[in-house]
């Protein structure tokens, strides 16, 4: 159970390609405060950030870019080449990650409080959590999304994809499972139908399907659509939060 009284959080969760982002963006139309812990990872090594200098004393010099910043695209492949790296990565930026994420919750004025994060269970996030959301797709599905929408060979495909602990594992903790196969009104009916069932006094937003704030692209062969990933609400909050805490000044 979260420790905030006044608020709900749900953690959602669930492996690469799976939708979790499109279903963060429809609990956010429905009422939701969310938050992309995907996206505040990321933060903690950025150049100056606290997790920054650990990064780089771990894993060297060489996944620093010419502008100073810590290359995503090298520190990605050595990770997920290497479950000792990517459990070492995760060591440094996990209390980083939930540090934010407390913040924004106490910070946060709906009563209702959504945090996406792939990595949700392994880490500590899921203890701020009152109830755990999980995205489930085949993986020959996760397979065609991440070829089409990420430009992976079927080979790099299947590693990123095994590279993480299995999917089933996180569906026997879920409380609420939404099988995501590419119908996007169909993601859509499970959404609204478990938040009525496991918000506590939140209704949500009467809307019709044509209503939905989410960024849908035109319809792949597939029932396949795309959302376009925005930065974590409060940026500027969060970078002097990060920037705090690399000074020992957090408060």
């Amino acid at each position: 159970m979260s420790n905030w009284p006044d608020k709900f959080v749900i953690g959602l969760t669930g492996n690469i390609a799976t939708g979790k982002s499109v279903v963060r963006r429809m609990l956010e139309h429905l009422g939701a405060y969310t938050i992309d812990a995907d996206a505040l990872s990321h933060r903690t090594y950025a150049k100056g950030a606290p997790g920054y200098q650990q990064v780089i004393d771990r894993f060297g010099k060489w996944l620093v870019g010419k502008d100073g910043e810590i290359d995503r695209s090298k520190l990605g492949n050595l990770v997920f080449n290497d479950p000792e790296a990517m459990s070492q990565l995760e060591a440094i930026v996990h209390p980083l990650v939930r540090q934010a994420a407390e913040m924004l919750i106490r910070r946060a004025t709906q009563p209702v409080v959504v945090i996406e994060a792939i990595k949700l269970l392994e880490g500590d996030l899921r203890k701020v959590c009152d109830t755990i959301w999980v995205t489930n797709a085949p993986e020959e599905v996760q397979i065609e999304r991440l070829i089409r929408k990420r430009g992976l060979s079927r080979e790099k495909a299947l590693e990123r994809i095994r590279a993480q602990s299995p999917q089933s594992s996180k569906v026997k903790l879920a409380n609420i499972v939404l099988t995501n196969t590419g119908s996007y009104d169909d993601l859509w009916r499970q959404v609204t139908a478990a938040w009525k069932e496991i918000v506590p006094g939140a209704a949500g937003k009467e809307t019709s399907d044509s209503d939905i704030t989410v960024k849908a692209a035109p319809r792949a062969a597939s029932g396949e659509f795309a959302v376009q990933r925005g930065k974590p609400k409060h940026s500027s909050t969060i970078a002097e939060f990060i920037t705090r805490m690399s000074n020992g000044r957090r408060k």
